[in-house]
């Protein structure tokens, strides 16, 4: 098997695939549906299409890809190809249009990319990261109903972030909307959010890390941290999903990706020092910013990594996303998980197995 270094990886820029999603929309997946895919390959597949975002919270997929874990255990056969996002719902768009094989994403997205397919397109495989998302506000902010009046952002519509802010203002009988009575919910690319904040514009924003971090670095305070609202404060934030028809044809490759994620998990776990650098260099990398030392660092105490899905809060999320009026009505999650690559990489490395209690792939 060549060297790491002689395979090639190639990182495709997040707008020319967002472009290539939005157009194909849903086509590739309604062409193709899951029942009728062809039976399973003994072939690995020639290229394995990767997406995840410069996240603190895709630590595992940022310090896989730099340490070429992935490509290691995707071996020769297999070309690994990475491309990035700023939100879920444009990595939806790639998956559902066919451009994407693989992606770290948030859980309502991977939810909502299960339900717009009819529970056909995409299979949840892995976990990745939990926890590490937190509302942030100026100081002067210590309760919800100082919200009022107040403009407050998310990453975008319908994302993990944007449901889990409007379920909690709901919570708090907060109306969203305009006015000086309401809460106004603002979609706002990440960075610009930090900008905006700094200039006063925006009071806040419910975000996952490091950009929540980055707001408490510029003077934010922590007004609900998303820890204290789940029990023992662990719930999913990034997890792996993959197509349905590219599991069915290529398990061994799909199997192989997951080992790459659970080295990547057990470096970060063992290494943390290491991972921040690299999570760091990478996210650099991408953005051409890098994360100041004290923000680096908060942001890694905030979040813990694990392959586990936490797959029994998923029917609370899929009820959650009905709440926060993202989706009209609640996605049955039957059928979301398929973990038999997962529990074959878990017990070979001396970690339990886990299973979806009741919502996995059957047959």
């Amino acid at each position: 098997m060549p060297a790491p270094a002689l395979r090639r990886l190639v990182t495709v820029g997040a707008a020319a695939l967002a472009a290539v999603g939005l157009a194909a929309g849903c086509s590739r997946a309604a062409e193709t549906p899951a029942s009728s895919t062809p039976a399973q390959n003994t072939t690995p597949a020639a290229e394995l299409r990767l997406g995840y975002f410069p996240n603190i919270t895709h630590a595992p997929a940022l310090i896989g890809v730099a340490q070429n874990f992935y490509a290691e255990e995707l071996g020769s056969d297999t070309t690994l190809t990475t491309q990035t996002f700023n939100a879920g719902p444009d990595e939806v768009n790639a998956l559902l249009g066919g451009s994407l094989d693989a992606g770290f994403i948030g859980t309502s997205p991977a939810i909502n990319a299960f339900a717009k397919s009819n529970g056909e397109a995409i299979r949840l495989i892995s976990g990745s990261t939990q926890a590490g998302a937190q509302l942030v506000t100026s100081p002067d902010i210590t309760s919800p109903e100082q919200l009022k009046g107040k403009i407050i952002a998310t990453p975008q519509l319908g994302n993990t972030q944007d449901v889990a802010l409007k379920k909690w203002l709901g919570e708090q009988n907060l109306q969203i909307g305009e006015g000086p009575d309401k809460v106004t919910v603002q979609n706002i690319d990440n960075p610009r959010t930090l900008d905006l904040f700094k200039q006063g514009q925006v009071a806040g924003g419910w975000l996952p890390e490091p950009w929540s971090s980055r707001l408490v670095d510029a003077g934010a305070k922590v007004l609900v941290d998303e820890k204290s609202l789940w029990p023992d404060g662990k719930f999913p934030t990034t997890v792996l999903i993959v197509r349905t028809q590219f599991l069915q044809e290529h398990p061994q490759t799909v199997e192989a990706l997951v080992k790459g994620l659970q080295r990547s998990i057990d470096f970060a776990t063992s290494n943390p020092d290491q991972a921040k650098t690299i999570t760091n260099d990478s996210i650099r990398a991408i953005t051409n910013s890098a994360l100041a030392p004290a923000v680096l660092d908060r942001a890694f105490t905030e979040l813990s990594f694990d392959s586990d899905p936490l797959a029994s809060t998923f029917p609370q999320l899929a009820e959650d996303s009905v709440t926060a009026g993202v989706t009209p009505t609640e996605t049955d999650v039957h059928g979301l998980f398929e973990l038999t690559a997962l529990n074959t990489v878990r017990q070979a490395d001396g970690k339990p197995a886990v299973n979806a209690a009741g919502l996995d792939k059957q047959g």
